[in-house]
């Protein structure tokens, strides 16, 4: 009896392991997309990638002490993606973390970021996504820039 009752419990957790792992990949996947739709500056793809009305931040430090964030509308983002040719903008990132509950998921991502085939910038996202209809969805980003220690060990600090 106790081996059928262990038995039970270790397909249950299995079974939710493997639905864990399908929904991060999902979450993912939905993170990928947009990143190679701002590649092709594939305008359409990158609004796709969003809910409407998702927010859009970067964090600015103001004085090595304090900070202050910097938003940009959804339809500007679009917009400035739409402005560049396909492989202008190439934002390379590494999943850190992937967490699912639900129907929310955050991911924390650091990146490196090439515009026009230059090292730009560096960071971390940190991004909101919502599991809607067709699928996950971004609700909101925020990040980090940085010009100095842009370098793919910047992952690992």
């Amino acid at each position: 009896m106790m081996t059928k009752y262990l038995l039970f419990w270790n397909l249950i957790f299995f079974a939710s392991a493997a639905h864990a792992q399908s929904e991060e990949r999902e979450v993912m996947d939905a993170v990928v997309y947009l990143f190679n739709s701002m590649r092709e500056a594939d305008t359409t793809a990158v609004r796709a990638a969003f809910v409407p009305g998702a927010l859009l931040h970067t964090v600015v430090e103001i004085d090595g002490r304090s900070a202050r964030t910097n938003g940009v509308s959804l339809d500007a983002f679009v917009a400035s993606v739409g402005r560049q040719h396909a492989g202008a903008l190439d934002e390379r990132i590494m999943f850190d973390m992937v967490r699912v509950d639900g129907k929310l998921a955050s991911v924390w991502a650091p990146y490196l970021f090439n515009l026009n085939g230059q090292l730009s910038h560096c960071g971390v996202n940190a991004i909101q996504l919502v599991k809607t209809a067709p699928g996950w969805k971004i609700h909101s980003i925020i990040d980090t820039r940085h010009k100095e220690g842009c370098k793919p060990s910047h992952w690992f600090k």
